[in-house]
């Protein structure tokens, strides 16, 4: 405890009374490692079934899973599969307790590295929009992996700050979740190199942008929208006076409750004296000597409804069909003869040699710094169409007709994610022996793509992308 700075003991201490010790105990505790299920891609129970190590049920999580740190499921094929998510388990909480619904506009405003986003999406089912933001573009450039690899095909991933999407977006999204940069106490035991950086930033300078981002975006909130406010640390300033904050300058937002669970604790409502909003006693939070997680602190928020007119965002993100030259046209319907998934060609857009497919809802992303809108599908290269990798992802194996399906424990399937080229000619049938493009999967659930030459698989999976060992 020597290590832990004396402002941060001793405010524990106050808030914690007789708990003090066992949160004190707690530090020397091993962490506990945590994955969430895509449920997008895949159901629990076949989960379950076909999981290569064992699982313990994460109780307050409905798709969350404990491991072993020995198991190494990020060296197993279904990570690349995007099956399951690597994720803290007090972590996964928050995105769990914003009741996002299929055909909704959700904005992750803090998003990377994107464990929150790709459950908020994986809510979604492909309908409605997800907006992902991180103001920071080499975060944004992860968090857009983490939505390709879980197969997200509705998101529009952008790099700005806070107060740029509020001017674009007011009152749009019927959700949001905003997990604040903070000082990052509910870290400490998990990462003591955590301590180093609140000792240069701590909870006051972090508790002045969170009030700027909490009340930005509140003004994106359609009236009866709902927003979780989160942080992983303790500090009241960062928590129960933000949001005390946050219902004085906006008063037509309120605490609701949230799902609860019997190891959650109540929010404060007063503190070294001061007195926070009485409804904070709703906020919950998550301390690591009472839960098998790392400390955090959610509160969910509604904005009141209200007879005025909501503001508008105009723009459209589809229009026209895109035009295409014969031999483009040929190269497109070629490949797109084998997959069974309908794609609407008005929600195509060309740039360049690049095709995507657009999120459905209409909005003006126009001047805004993004990354990517919607799904990235292929290149148009001469006289053939080059499928791309989130194209693979976002596609089950009963939309494609030609798939190579390799067991879990094949040993070319590790080849594959290493970027060899395969003999795949003992695995085809007779109906399997035509050339051409072919859909990869581990059990079932796809990995990539690669071209069927003579029994030899040129391998596609992208560079970036692949294993190393």
């Amino acid at each position: 405890m020597a290590d832990l700075p004396q402002s941060f003991l001793d405010t524990m201490q106050e808030i914690l009374g007789e708990d003090y010790e066992a949160f004190l105990s707690g530090f020397g505790a091993e962490r506990n490692y945590g994955l969430r299920v895509n449920t997008g891609k895949i159901t629990l129970e076949e989960f379950e079934r076909i999981a290569p190590f064992p699982l313990k049920k994460i109780p307050w999580i409905p798709n969350g899973y404990f491991y072993e740190a020995e198991d190494a499921p990020a060296r197993h094929p279904f990570y690349n599969a995007g099956l399951y998510y690597l994720q803290e388990p007090s972590a996964m909480t928050p995105a769990s307790r914003l009741p996002v619904k299929p055909g909704e506009r959700v904005l992750d405003l803090c998003a990377a590295p994107g464990g929150k986003a790709t459950q908020l999406g994986s809510a979604l089912k492909g309908e409605g929009l997800l907006v992902a933001n991180d103001i920071n573009t080499a975060r944004a450039r992860a968090l857009l992996r983490n939505l390709e690899l879980f197969g997200i095909s509705n998101s529009f991933v952008t790099s700005e700050p806070p107060h740029v999407l509020a001017k674009r977006f007011p009152e749009y999204f019927h959700k949001i979740m905003v997990d604040a940069p903070c000082s990052g106490e509910g870290m400490f035991r998990k990462n003591p190199a955590v301590v180093d950086a609140w000792l240069e930033k701590g909870p006051e300078y972090f508790s002045k942008i969170q009030r700027e981002i909490v009340v930005q975006a509140a003004d994106m909130l359609l009236p009866g929208g709902m927003m979780l406010y989160s942080t992983c640390t303790f500090s009241p300033l960062e928590n129960e006076k933000t949001i005390t904050h946050l219902l004085s300058v906006r008063p037509e937002m309120e605490v609701v409750p949230m799902e609860d669970y019997e190891g959650f604790s109540e929010g404060l409502t007063s503190f070294a004296g001061e007195r926070f909003d009485e409804s904070c006693r709703l906020c919950r939070r998550i301390w690591p000597h009472k839960m098998a997680g790392e400390g955090h602190f959610m509160a969910l928020l509604k904005k009141k409804e209200k007879s005025a007119k909501t503001a508008e965002n105009k723009g459209k993100t589809a229009g026209k069909a895109p035009r295409f030259n014969k031999e483009q046209k040929a190269a497109l319907e070629e490949f797109f003869s084998h997959i069974k998934r309908t794609f609407v060609p008005e929600r195509i857009d060309v740039r360049g040699d690049s095709l995507y497919y657009l999120p459905e809802p209409n909005y003006d992303g126009r001047g805004l710094h993004f990354l990517r809108n919607g799904l990235f599908m292929g290149e148009l290269k001469k006289k053939r169409f080059e499928p791309s990798q989130p194209l693979a992802l976002a596609l089950s194996s009963e939309d494609f007709d030609q798939v190579l399906e390799f067991r879990g424990e094949d040993e070319r399937l590790a080849r594959y994610l290493k970027g060899e080229t395969l003999l795949v000619d003992d695995m085809t049938g007779e109906d399997r022996k035509k050339k051409g493009w072919y859909l990869v999967t581990v059990e079932g659930y796809p990995l990539g793509f690669g071209k069927l030459v003579n029994g030899v698989l040129k391998n596609k999976y992208p560079p970036g992308w692949r294993k190393t060992n």
